[in-house]
């Protein structure tokens, strides 16, 4: 005797070896035997054969109308068998039977199952609602189809178009757009990546790497709501000095100014100011819930979202031939030996008598002119008149960084210069991609780059501890060493930065840029103010958790903006490449495999470089570029030394951190099974 039954939903059926009240033992026709309780068994039968039985059911099944069963079914609940003989006949055949118990099993929307081959049919107005269902997701069926067909033919339909990106990164997986990508691209066999751009989706490359950008982290636009500046309330001192700002053009966010006072006398003040947006916008004002969203200014080569409205930054950026509110400090050193005595900080109006701009003064304000050589025809008039405290200043940012390369334990290397992009005839809207780019060297380390790299490490860590000193918490980054792998981190501590050489540095400087600067503002102008009790009076406590809130955001968004900025400066480099037609390049071996440009902004792989060691110079064949992956490869040509160069271990740990071009991550996965339909499981395809 035979004997069909369910287990774990699905039919099967053997034959009988032994049966008890509560269970049998059934073996298979694979050999394998099972106890299935009694309960479980549906049918008896002598013949056919199981496997004839099994088959012929489910063929028979498949010619049931679904709708005259419903129509046959009783209103209570029923078995199988009870339904086969209303259906077909009084004398309903085994395999009859075993095709309507099959056929209601997979019908959940006309019969709902009520144990063991019992049914109950379901209400009409549910029927309907699970056909009208049924219907819909064969349009969407046939609809996923039709565009998958369209990006195999290599044409993108509007709707997948205008889902590109949520399709790529944060896609949802049911949405007929992205199961026809999906779809065509098991069918062309061509990754899905490829086939949108085959398909014309990515009309432009530059547009790609921005929209991409904006949907992760801007997706409501960088378009600002309505906002006035607050005015600084009270009467600010007017400070009895001529300060000057150092910038580059583009700078539209003038943080920082410097003055010097008592030349000549023993005894010079350097004052280093700082915009004081602080002064004016309170934590949880509207102002301040755009900035602390933004967090940071975003750059980019020929472009800029700023972290506050251009009408809030003009009203407290330092601006030429204004009198600016800033928080100030002073700091006087001996004039021979430049020896620091003391330090203040105030809060005050400040004359800004000029904004120099380093891409205008650079070429002219060398180390010579500054420490007393003939003065050159062409120094712009600003600069010239300027000469006495600029060559004070570079003569005291020289022994600050000498001072500080003593607690480092080494030099500061500054082997690798920086570029400046400049896209030409670019008004510093929202670029094309399709713009001549200029890319010019600014020398790390040079006269004016020095003095205001100095001057604001001064300012950051002398404000760092005068926070420290008055119990008053603020935004510090560290490092604990210079060990290989021991990275820079902020917290709420004063604690020693080792990379710079200072006991504790707090950004304080840029505080119309990073939100992490004007967060300390608040907190250094509470201790200006008042002294041994700012910590009452500071905004932020000790311990108090929305530092920490700040500091964790802060740290996610500096990595994308600087992610970003770093892939848009390699697409302009890569646009200079194409436009320079530019074939070989000279570079150096700085890890395994890997060359960077002597003379551009490019690290890329190069086939020949394995093996080769560090500081090797090597002339590179360059291959194609994708300006999408933004990759580009190359072939050695030719060793041009034979001993490294000497990189420094310094060198080689900022340069690990270096962007290289690879495959970009998507989230669309064609190895994905399909979803259950009308609970059978799909095979993947």
């Amino acid at each position: 005797m035979y004997a069909l039954f369910e287990e774990a939903g699905k039919f099967q059926a053997g034959r009988v070896l032994a049966e008890a009240d509560a269970s049998s033992q059934i073996e298979l026709e694979t050999g394998k035997r099972v106890k299935v309780k009694a309960a479980n068994i549906l049918l008896k039968f002598d013949k056919p054969q199981p496997a004839e039985l099994i088959a012929g059911a489910q063929g028979l099944a498949q010619g049931i109308e679904l709708d005259l069963a419903w129509e046959f079914a009783p209103d209570e609940e029923f078995g199988f068998a009870d339904l086969a003989r209303e259906y077909f006949s009084d004398k309903a055949s085994l395999e009859q039977q075993a095709a309507t118990l099959f056929r209601l099993f997979e019908a959940p929307h006309y019969f709902r199952r009520a144990g063991k081959g019992r049914f109950r049919k379901a209400p009409a107005e549910i029927v309907q609602q699970a056909l009208a269902a049924i219907e819909k997701k064969k349009q969407v069926q046939q609809q996923i189809a039709a565009w998958a067909a369209e990006l195999g033919a290599g044409s993108c339909p509007p709707p997948i178009r205008e889902q590109l990106f949520r399709i790529l990164f944060k896609p949802d997986k049911n949405s007929p757009e992205y199961k026809a990508v999906v779809e065509a691209s098991r069918t062309t066999r061509t990754p899905p990546l490829a086939l949108l751009q085959g398909a014309g989706a990515i009309d432009s490359a530059y547009q790609f790497h921005w929209k991409r950008f904006l949907f992760d982290h801007f997706p409501k636009g960088t378009g600002f709501p309505p906002l006035a500046a607050p005015a600084i309330g009270g009467d600010l001192p007017v400070a009895d000095v001529a300060a000057f700002s150092i910038d580059d053009s583009s700078t539209t966010e003038i943080d920082d100014a410097l003055s010097v006072q008592g030349l000549g006398t023993g005894t010079v003040t350097v004052g280093i100011h700082i915009a004081a947006p602080g002064l004016a916008l309170q934590p949880g004002s509207p102002i301040d819930h755009v900035a602390r969203q933004r967090l940071s200014t975003v750059y980019m080569p020929g472009h800029k979202i700023t972290m506050l409205p251009d009408e809030v930054v003009q009203a407290y950026t330092l601006q030429e031939g204004r009198d600016c509110p800033a928080v100030s400090l002073y700091v006087d050193f001996d004039e021979a030996t430049l020896v620091m005595r003391d330090s203040a900080t105030r809060v005050e109006r400040v004359p800004i008598v000029a904004n120099l701009r380093h891409d205008q003064l650079d070429a002219h304000v060398s180390q010579a002119w500054l420490e007393g050589g003939a003065a050159p025809a062409d120094v712009p008039a600003p600069a010239a008149r300027l000469r006495e405290p600029l060559s004070f200043l570079w003569r005291l940012a020289r022994q600050l960084k000498s001072a500080r390369e003593l607690v480092r334990g080494k030099p500061e290397s500054f082997s690798r210069p920086d570029y400046n992009f400049r896209l030409v005839g670019h008004d510093g809207g929202e670029p094309t991609g399709g713009e001549q780019v200029e890319i010019t060297v600014r020398r790390r380390g040079a006269p004016l780059d020095l003095i205001v790299a100095e001057a604001m490490i001064l300012a950051n860590s002398t404000w760092g501890q005068l926070l420290a000193d008055l119990g008053v918490p603020g935004i510090y980054r560290s490092q604990a060493s210079l060990a290989p792998g021991v990275k820079v981190r902020m917290g709420t501590k004063a604690a020693p930065h080792a990379g710079i050489g200072v006991k504790c540095y707090a950004w304080s400087t840029s505080p119309l840029r990073r939100y992490t600067d004007l967060v300390n503002q608040w907190q250094i102008i509470a201790a200006a103010r008042h002294g041994r009790t700012a910590a009452l009076a500071a905004p932020f406590k000790p311990k108090d958790a929305e530092l920490f809130s700040i500091i964790s955001s802060f740290d996610a968004a500096a990595t994308a903006y600087n992610g970003y900025q770093a892939g848009m400066e390699r697409f302009w480099t890569l646009q200079y490449v194409r436009q320079k037609k530019l074939q070989d390049l000279v570079g150096t071996v700085f890890r395994e495999g890997l060359v960077r440009a002597d003379d551009l902004p490019l690290v890329l792989p190069a086939m020949g470089a394995e093996g080769l060691p560090r500081g090797t110079q090597v002339r590179v064949r360059l291959g194609a570029i994708d300006d999408i992956t933004l990759e580009v490869t190359g072939t050695v040509l030719e060793r041009l030394d034979t001993a490294a160069a000497g990189l420094s271990a310094e060198d080689d740990s900022a340069e690990e951190e270096e962007p290289v071009a690879g495959p970009i991550a998507i989230a669309v996965d064609v190895n994905e099974a399909g979803e259950p339909d009308n609970g059978a499981d799909n095979p993947p395809s």
